[in-house]
């Protein structure tokens, strides 16, 4: 073999063995010049076009508002115009190509006049492009060839050698010798005290409310509810949840304690005074609101346009009410009253089918479907609460405590598969029925991105139970935390519509992705937790996190340039430095690095635990900080 031929012969080899870190390497400045590109070289600014005014070739038409069917909630932005003589519609998520340049729906005014975004970026955006294929190739081909070659046998031969000896300190000495111990059973009647001691004082003397069937029957009846028509037994969760921080008070539903503010004000007003000084505000005026029938917006009515509104007995109402139901609207709260009074509840149950089938006659075309209905009632009936996150938790840290005490059982293990399938299958009805009954994917809020979090954790460790037993004991204990962290946006908050600009496939396939890399990562901190812990998870839990690392660098890179992507459709600007945008890109780089084969920070199971668990601070600034204290335009809402 002549020099040439082994020179190529060394560099093919390198190039092969090294693959995916030359397009990473490569991939980097690819992106940086892409950046600069678009600096240097790309033009962004806007134009305002009044009805019939011709700006660079396009002339607007008209601007319209499209709106959710029977109500005033945006549902899109449409500018109508014509570009050289043919007609097109830009809207939100659906953009102009003219000329080389791109055209966004960007803003409008009450004269018709609407504003576009103008983007021209012809070598910034492919260049970028280029640098996100190279990157995302080769981390791809990394997690491809980590999972080929498994654990590294170099590094798992370190790995018995460092941890060999605390392995057999800790059977020697750890592990506790076997043990006949029974509990003592309690005497029947100290348990009888004990189940007696559990019932709440204050439910023997409750307020006065409606029959659970009459107070079910009246969240039948349909609502305008936050933009949204729904059923009145959302409105009555939200209210009753606002007011006592749970969607049920001493036993009763949320439509019994809607009524019973509604007819029992008297009995139910104590309630106010257990409010938290700083709700007692909010309190009181949610509570006025209601006593004075402007929250019930139960009546649709057309006006003399045929636009159809939502109407509370006491709002004015259009002209084109007749003077029978002008009386039964102005009416109705009062003589529910009447029949309260005289415990006529089948009367009452009658009252509020006439006014669902009033509902229904008028507003036929804009109600949501039976299934759609169906699935929000059942959804507001199955909350979580804190018990579901803090009994997760509990459960986890026993698991957990037992496994490394025992090394597991059968039984607990059974046990332990038996609730995360549950528990998994639980919080994924709570997704489909919020899907369905918002008619939109739900993943644009708090609590949804939490939940769907949740999700994938209690998947993850149901696919790796099999090889890992301690990722049952993990996946509570972090599907535990994330219901709490979703408790900030309300246990189960009602179904809203959709803004237009997060209309987008993409937009669901970005935080689809990102929750998966958190979910990874939560799960990376709590393994290097257990590995500092506890020296008989070190083995198990360093191959465990070795395996899970290089998928969740890789989901997070996916789930950033995804969000690229959609930006750049959307808005016409792919990076603007927003604080979330920054933070992510700075928790890409942090848990990026352990990949890099000059580090030892992969190699030794201590160093990985620690990395893991305190890199886990850059996701909680990144989901957390950004929003509650910089704020910017990612911040989720409720």
């Amino acid at each position: 073999m002549d020099r040439r031929a082994f020179l190529w012969l060394v560099v093919v080899r390198l190039i092969r063995s090294h693959f995916s870190s030359l397009l990473i390497h490569i991939a980097i400045p690819v992106i940086l010049l892409g950046g600069a590109l678009t600096s240097w070289t790309g033009e962004h600014y806007s134009i305002t076009l009044a009805p019939g005014e011709t700006k660079e070739g396009i002339t607007l038409e008209h601007f319209e508002v499209l709106y959710y069917p029977g109500t005033h909630t945006p549902m899109d932005f449409v500018s109508h115009v014509t570009a050289d003589g043919e007609p097109f519609d830009i809207s939100m998520n659906h953009i102009l190509r003219h000329d080389g340049r791109r055209y966004y729906q960007e803003d409008y005014d009450d004269q018709g006049r609407t504003t576009l975004s103008v983007s021209h970026d012809p070598w910034g955006i492919p260049v970028t492009y280029t640098g996100y294929a190279l990157l995302l190739l080769g981390l791809g081909w990394l997690v491809i060839k980590r999972s080929e070659r498994g654990v590294n046998k170099g590094s798992e031969r370190e790995v018995k050698g460092t941890i060999a000896s605390a392995d057999n300190i800790a059977d020697k000495n750890i592990r506790p010798p076997h043990s006949s111990f029974t509990p003592p059973s309690l005497p029947s009647h100290t348990l009888s005290l004990l189940l007696l001691l559990l019932i709440p004082l204050s439910s023997i003397a409750a307020p006065r409310t409606l029959p659970r069937e009459t107070a079910s029957k009246m969240g039948e009846m349909y609502t305008l509810y936050k933009g949204r028509i729904c059923p009145l037994q959302t409105f009555a969760k939200d209210f009753t949840t606002k007011l006592t921080g749970k969607a049920t008070y001493e036993g009763l539903s949320s439509e019994q304690v809607l009524s019973g503010f509604l007819f029992y004000y008297s009995d139910w007003a104590p309630v106010l005074d257990e409010v938290s000084p700083k709700r007692q505000k909010e309190s009181k005026a949610l509570v006025e609101m209601l006593l004075s029938g402007r929250s019930l917006k139960l009546f649709p009515v057309a006006d003399s346009t045929g636009t159809l509104g939502w109407y509370a007995q006491n709002d004015d109402l259009p002209m084109t009410v007749s003077d029978d139901e002008y009386i039964f609207i102005r009416k109705h709260l009062s003589y529910c009253q009447e029949l309260v009074v005289k415990g006529d509840y089948a009367a009452l149950e009658q009252v509020f089918e006439k006014i669902k089938l009033f509902q229904e006659k008028r507003a036929a075309d804009v109600l949501p479907s039976p299934t759609r209905v169906k699935a929000e009632r059942l959804y507001n009936a199955l909350t979580t609460g804190r018990w579901l996150a803090m009994l997760s938790i509990t459960l986890g840290l026993l698991c957990f405590a037992y496994s490394l005490w025992k090394k597991g059982s059968l039984l607990s293990h059974s046990l332990a598969l038996l609730y995360l399938v549950l528990l998994t299958s639980f919080l994924l009805l709570i997704f489909i029925l919020r899907w369905i009954a918002g008619g939109h994917i739900p993943m644009a809020g708090g609590f949804d991105s939490m939940n769907l979090m949740a999700i994938v954790i209690g998947i993850i460790g149901l696919a790796l139970m099999r090889r890992h037993p301690m990722a049952l004991p993990v996946s509570m204990l972090t599907i535990g935390f994330c219901l709490l962290v979703a408790m900030m946006s309300g246990s189960n908050p009602p179904v809203t519509n959709l803004m237009p600009v997060l209309s987008s496939p993409l937009l669901c396939l970005h935080v689809a992705v990102i929750m998966m890399s958190y979910a990874l990562f939560f799960f990376l901190m709590m393994i290097g937790v257990a590995g500092l812990i506890s020296s008989k998870f070190q083995d198990s839990g360093f191959k465990l996190g070795k395996t899970l690392l290089y998928p969740a660098v890789f989901l997070l890179a996916l789930g950033i340039i995804i969000g690229a992507l959609w930006a750049n459709i959307s808005w016409g600007n792919y990076w603007t430095w927003d604080p979330k945008e920054v933070w992510a890109l700075i928790t890409l780089i942090v848990y990026a690095f352990p990949l890099h084969p000059s580090l030892k920070i992969s190699r030794n199971p201590k160093h990985l635990f620690l990395y893991c668990t305190f890199s886990f601070l850059s996701v909680i600034i990144t989901y957390f900080g950004v929003n509650f204290l910089l704020g910017g335009m990612h911040a989720y809402g409720g």
